[in-house]
């Protein structure tokens, strides 16, 4: 445990009155106020509020523990102070998670480029197809694309996934191409397991729709889902991170191009955004700079190539 986040989590609450207004004023979920809490409690062997559905008061061990955690609190503010004014280069180990699909073409890349900056921070790379637990899993950041954030963590969004709909040629050839939403009703649609229904939701002239579709696979993954579609099992929406290069190729087609899939936001997760380590903070605004902008790096990346200079031989 972290004993001073929990000394820090202990002296908010008995201020503000309240585990609810602290979670607020720390910017942390209440899950994790209390966890805090009761992990400090462990820490000293004692209860240290008493807690009732209306409100929380000291106990005789809180009373006597809050003056001794705030002197801690502000000699460790004094000690920080002290070796940040030494130390010149940012040090630590981070641990992340995201996607598959993301982190092979863009999220590894990102964090290749962060390390050359700092050599000193260390960072665990994890890949699953789920939204983790960041205390469980001691997680520091979560980089999660979704408009559907829950409500106990804090986010960044860092930019915005676009999708398209696609096929193969050989697909189309058999199968004929769908000129109207209506249409994929008819076609073997590939669709992402996320949810409980096969749905794709489409955006025509600022409305939303919803399409009910069918087909032989779903999958969980985004790289499954690109590869049935090239091999010609039907019509996939993906994100165009993942296709912009089948797409130029012609590997893949798009399709219904006046009909956007839902854009959904790229989102940086963690705990709090009071008193972040430093290398936390440094990857968040250094993501944040990579991947941000109104448009997407990998969907304005064409026209920034056009736009620079011929190399001189």
């Amino acid at each position: 445990m972290d004993h001073l986040s929990a000394a820090r989590t202990f002296v908010e609450i008995a201020d503000q009155g309240s585990l609810t207004r602290a979670a607020e004023a720390l910017d942390l979920s209440r899950a994790m106020v209390s966890r805090h809490l009761e992990g400090l409690e462990r820490w000293l062997g004692a209860r240290l509020l008493h807690r009732t559905t209306r409100r929380v008061s000291l106990s005789e061990a809180g009373q006597e523990a809050l003056p001794r955690l705030r002197q801690m609190l502000e000699l460790a503010a004094d000690v920080q102070a002290i070796t940040g004014a030494r130390r010149t280069d940012p040090a630590g180990k981070l641990r992340i998670t995201t996607s598959l699909s993301f982190a092979v073409p863009h999220l590894t890349d990102a964090i290749a480029e962060f390390h050359s900056r700092y050599p000193r921070i260390e960072t665990e790379l994890l890949t699953v197809d789920r939204a983790v637990d960041l205390v469980g899993e001691r997680i520091d950041l979560a980089v999660r694309i979704t408009n559907r954030l829950d409500e106990g963590v804090v986010a960044r969004r860092l930019a915005t996934c676009r999708s398209v709909l696609c096929a193969s040629p050989a697909y189309l050839k058999r199968r004929g191409r769908p000129e109207r939403p209506e249409d994929l009703k008819a076609h073997a649609c590939i669709t992402h397991s996320f949810g409980t229904r096969a749905e794709y939701r489409l955006r025509q002239a600022g409305r939303l729709s919803t399409v009910s579709v069918k087909g032989p696979l779903s999958s969980n993954e985004t790289f499954v889902l690109r590869q049935a579609a090239l091999a010609g099992a039907g019509i996939a929406m993906l994100p165009t991170y993942a296709v912009r290069d089948e797409l130029a190729s012609g590997a893949l087609v798009r399709l219904l191009p006046d009909h956007e899939p839902e854009p959904l936001g790229i989102h940086a997760v963690f705990l709090s955004r009071q008193h972040q380590p430093q290398p936390l903070k440094l990857l968040i605004d250094f993501l944040a700079e990579r991947f941000g902008g109104d448009i997407a790096p990998w969907d304005r990346e064409p026209a920034a190539r056009a736009r620079r200079p011929a190399r001189r031989s």
